[in-house]
């Protein structure tokens, strides 16, 4: 029995672009790490400068930190660029 041309050694067709479906857009894997939304439709962020030098920030200031903050509408755009599906 002949083996089909296609599926010689290991070959095989590509299938057809379809007109119709659009390529998917790849998240930035960057971006889905570090960004979330919230339930208003906003982008969370977490705050900065919490990793080290610990001892010369005040505990106020510490405890200010944990809390998420919202990314600035003027970034939230090219943000969202980067997360096509979030």
């Amino acid at each position: 029995m002949a083996i089909p041309r296609e599926r010689r050694a290991g070959r095989f067709k590509k299938p057809s672009f379809k007109e119709s479906e659009m390529p998917k857009i790849k998240t930035n894997r960057g971006a889905a790490k570090r960004f979330r939304k919230s339930a208003t439709g906003k982008l969370k962020r977490k705050r900065a400068f919490q990793r080290h030098m610990l001892t010369s920030k005040s505990a106020k200031r510490k405890r200010a930190m944990r809390q998420p903050q919202y990314v600035d509408p003027a970034d939230a755009k090219n943000i969202k660029k980067l997360l096509p599906y979030l």
